[in-house]
């Protein structure tokens, strides 16, 4: 985001455009957008904001975790904006703004169970070593016919010739130029929120696109991601569609993803993956073997849901492990074919449901552990990496495990952050063990 303002010039900024109120809002730990609706005048002036502390960890149900990391008393934390996002909010039927906010304990330390405070955290190791992390991510979702039982399956909306798409459509112009309304407003938006698009393609399955946003700073970044997937889904469901970033929303079609590129610069702005000479640095395979190591532990925050793991399937471009190969799509970890100052990591692991300030945290906390430790990455794989063993936590609960256990996930993002967010998802997944599927209604009930 290229746009400043300042806490002098908003009133100007609300006065310009008629706003008479603004969305406070931030990420909840599934980057579902949170908050309050302030009138503009008040946050004009700088009036406190607060919400409760167990918001960020509200439940993908609704619910809330009563372990102990969290206070019995539920105690307000602050809510404090981020001025660089405040914009026009372009789903809003009467002029309104929107800005991300940071949630703040009232000592003025970040709270610890807020997404973008954990990201902050694993962003100050780097700064302590003069590092600074540059991230793009390429986000895949799908666009869908409106669905009002959810018992039934997601279907593609009809298009343009009175049919619905049947997928297989890789980088078709043609059928990128269906559903043009919905794309019209939506491109709208993301000029209007600042967001910096760069590609647009349709993806292999029916009506499923990828949308890739230009690289830059770790937070702002995050910042677009996050509003990019609300906008969407506001925008589509002005025009009768669901905006859907499930990790695997169709059964038999491809799943959704949300690839991480990353890279980290010094202080004089230079690629410390790359040596003057413009061969790779040791740095470089340190970070490739820090994601390869605790990869893994992590899984949670790239895979984060029960739908999640039902993506990573042989020959379908989802990684089955952290293997890592130069310009090779069949592994966990591609390396792009690129010269000296633009080479990079792509993390290929997280889907399109992760929350995007805990995937660049967890991306960049694991790499961070491959440079303190001076580790050392396998041989690049060039054959088909679906050939080497399934190297990743294949069920949430296998992940939740995991990240229990991980003394870097602790480290990292602070032992609270992990208790809470480990009691929410182990909240969720019980809560789906308790639901009933239509596979057992298929086939166990006229035969056992």
């Amino acid at each position: 985001m290229t746009h400043r303002h300042t806490p002098e010039s908003i009133t100007a900024f609300f006065n310009q455009h008629g706003i008479s109120d603004v969305e406070c809002i931030f990420a909840d730990i599934s980057g579902y957008p949170r908050g309050k609706l302030m009138p503009a005048s008040r946050f004009a002036a700088g009036a406190e904001l607060r919400i409760c502390q167990a918001i960020p960890m509200q439940a993908v149900t609704g619910e809330y975790s009563y372990n102990p990391v969290f206070p019995d008393s539920d105690p307000d934390v602050r809510m404090v904006p981020d001025y660089d996002t405040l914009t026009l909010s372009p789903w809003a039927s009467q002029p309104r703004a929107v800005a991300v906010h940071d949630c703040l304990e009232l000592n003025g330390e970040l709270c610890t169970f807020a997404p973008r405070s954990t990201l902050k955290r694993v962003l100050a190791d780097y700064a302590a070593l003069g590092l600074t992390p540059v991230v793009a991510p390429e986000i895949e979702f799908y666009l869908t016919a409106t669905n009002v039982d959810p018992a039934q399956p997601l279907l593609p909306p009809k298009v343009r010739g009175g049919r619905a798409e049947v997928g297989q459509s890789a980088f078709s112009l043609n059928m990128l130029n269906e559903l043009t309304p919905f794309w019209d407003e939506f491109r709208a938006a993301l000029v209007t929120l600042h967001i910096d698009a760069d590609t647009w393609i349709h993806e292999v399955g029916p009506t499923q696109y990828e949308i890739n946003l230009m690289h830059g700073n770790a937070v702002a970044v995050a910042d677009q991601a996050f509003l990019f997937k609300y906008t969407a889904r506001e925008i589509a469901l002005k025009h009768g569609l669901n905006a859907v970033f499930m990790a695997k929303p169709i059964s038999g079609a491809a799943g959704s993803s949300m690839h991480l590129h990353t890279s980290l610069v010094d202080t004089s702005g230079s690629n410390v993956f790359s040596l003057p000479d413009g061969s790779e640095s040791p740095l470089f395979g340190q970070f490739i073997a820090g994601l390869q190591t605790y990869g893994p532990e992590l899984m949670l925050m790239f895979a984060p849901n029960v739908n999640a793991y039902r993506r990573y399937v042989a020959g379908s471009q989802a990684p089955t492990n952290m293997a890592w190969g130069y310009d090779n799509r069949t592994t966990g970890l591609r390396i792009p074919a690129s010269n000296a100052a633009a080479r990079r990591v792509e993390n290929r692991v997280a889907g399109a449901d992760a929350n995007p300030y805990l995937a660049i945290a967890a991306t960049l906390a694991a790499g961070l552990a491959g440079i303190h430790e001076q580790l050392q990455p396998s041989d690049p794989l060039a054959s088909n990496g679906y050939d080497e063993a399934h190297g990743l936590p294949r069920t949430m609960d296998a992940a939740l495990d995991k990240m229990q256990h991980s003394a870097l996930a602790k480290q990292a993002f602070g032992a609270d952050f992990v208790n809470g967010y480990c009691a929410v998802k182990t909240m969720e997944y019980n809560h789906y063990l308790g639901e009933i599927s239509a596979w057992e209604r298929r086939f166990l009930l006229p035969q056992v």
